[in-house]
């Protein structure tokens, strides 16, 4: 019998990134944004995970877990981007998941403007879960090399996510910095916009 398929699950990555001491109280926000491998794509809300959706926005009774202590942070989001693929009679098939963790994010100071904040980290996920969709829909799978290509694309994307997340901390000054704060909340939208014909990924 010829070997009619080969699963793949692709590698973990983890980052978090944290926020910064402010040199006087006020709010600031930090997101923990790990990427992990789930078995398949799903819509459906679970007790601990939020898939991405433009009509779920993002809820303080979302952020379950427990405020962290001896930090200026006032939140902190948990997002991942998952990816499961295999080859199924010669053609390569995968799933996509971006997730919202609520077990993993929390809130101490709730306010609309924090939430906003949140929302765009996780909002910033699916621009990337839309870029690896398009980038996999483009590969010409190789059948010799396809799980090297598939891993070098994959980290491309995570890459280009963490340097999104963290430049958006960095010149918003995680929300403090009120201008740019909406300049990058104007940037995110607009960036959905565009890959919106990626968003219905597996």
């Amino acid at each position: 019998m010829p070997n009619l398929y080969h699963l793949t699950v692709l590698m973990i990555f983890a980052a978090a990134f944290l926020g910064m001491t402010a040199p006087v109280k006020k709010p600031i926000s930090q997101v923990s944004d790990v990427s992990v491998v789930s078995p398949a794509h799903s819509i459906e809300e679970t007790a601990e995970y939020i898939p991405w959706h433009h009509e779920r926005l993002l809820t303080w009774d979302d952020f379950q877990g427990p405020p962290k202590r001896h930090t200026d942070a006032v939140a902190s989001t948990s997002t991942s981007l998952g990816i499961s693929y295999q080859i199924v009679n010669g053609e390569l098939t995968y799933q996509i998941t971006c997730h919202f963790s609520k077990p993993k994010s929390w809130g101490s100071l709730k306010t609309d403007y924090i939430l906003a904040h949140e929302q765009a980290h996780f909002d910033i996920t699916e621009i990337y879960a839309r870029k690896l969709h398009e980038a996999l829909s483009n590969y010409q799978l190789d059948r010799n090399n396809y799980q090297q290509d598939i891993g070098r694309i994959y980290n491309e994307i995570v890459d280009g996510k963490e340097s999104m997340q963290k430049a958006y901390d960095g010149e918003s000054d995680h929300s403090r910095k009120r201008n740019q704060q909406m300049e990058w909340l104007e940037r995110i939208d607009q960036l959905l916009l565009e890959t919106e014909p990626y968003a219905a990924y597996p």
